[in-house]
């Protein structure tokens, strides 16, 4: 499994006109085939009347399960270059329906390649995209004095403290990415001069979600 992977955290929907044509790609997080099959065949019964409905997903943090759908499109034309924009901006965990309101002008080959491909991109930037870090929970205690360096450093460093503690001593609880565990710990001691005691935690997800740390994903 990767330590970093972006995942579709909400859905979304754009809209592109092509020649008359309404394209509108529909975007939602699944983490299953079966969840992806479900969406489409959902997309498909509410855009009943559409001439088309094209689709594309990828699922697993290694997207060993990617399928795409043309839906009575030229072949290659809508589902291929709809999972090409998928797996190029590396997202996982995502299915893509673009839904086509026929306007009465042949796009051809090319013109049906840039309008699933735009349409998709348009209904991906409407969507909320986060990427998962691998992460390690790392407890830090230290003295009052101490203290300030140790928040200096978690703010240069961008580590996010996710609970400080006064009692007796100054206690912070933090989530760092697991590649950086070593030269990180080797920072805090070297800023505390050995005297931070630091306690290793379990290995999590986590994400900045709305400006938020949320873990355990």
């Amino acid at each position: 499994m990767s330590d970093h992977y972006k995942i579709l955290w909400e859905g979304g929907q754009g809209e592109l006109v092509e020649k008359k044509s309404r394209f509108i790609a529909t975007t939602e997080p699944v983490e299953t085939e079966e969840e992806a099959l479900a969406f489409i065949e959902r997309t498909r019964k509410k855009y009943w009347d559409a001439r088309h409905n094209c689709s594309a997903f990828s699922v697993g943090t290694e997207q060993v399960t990617t399928r795409c759908s043309d839906d009575g499109e030229p072949s290659g034309t809508a589902g291929k270059p709809m999972l090409e924009v998928l797996t190029g901006q590396e997202l996982h965990n995502v299915v893509a329906v673009v839904t086509r309101y026929f306007g009465g002008t042949l796009l051809g080959t090319g013109g049906l390649i840039r309008a699933y491909t735009k349409s998709t991109q348009e209904g991906i930037k409407e969507s909320m995209v986060i990427e998962k870090c691998l992460g390690v929970m790392l407890s830090l205690t230290c003295d009052y004095t101490t203290s300030g360096k140790i928040q200096y450093l978690t703010a240069t460093e961008h580590i996010p403290v996710l609970d400080t503690v006064y009692t007796d001593n100054v206690t912070f609880e933090m989530i760092v990415p697991v590649e950086e565990v070593g030269s990180v710990e080797k920072k805090f001691m070297e800023a505390s001069m050995g005297k931070a005691v630091l306690e290793k935690g379990e290995e999590t997800y986590y994400a900045e979600i709305d400006g938020k740390i949320s873990y355990d994903l």
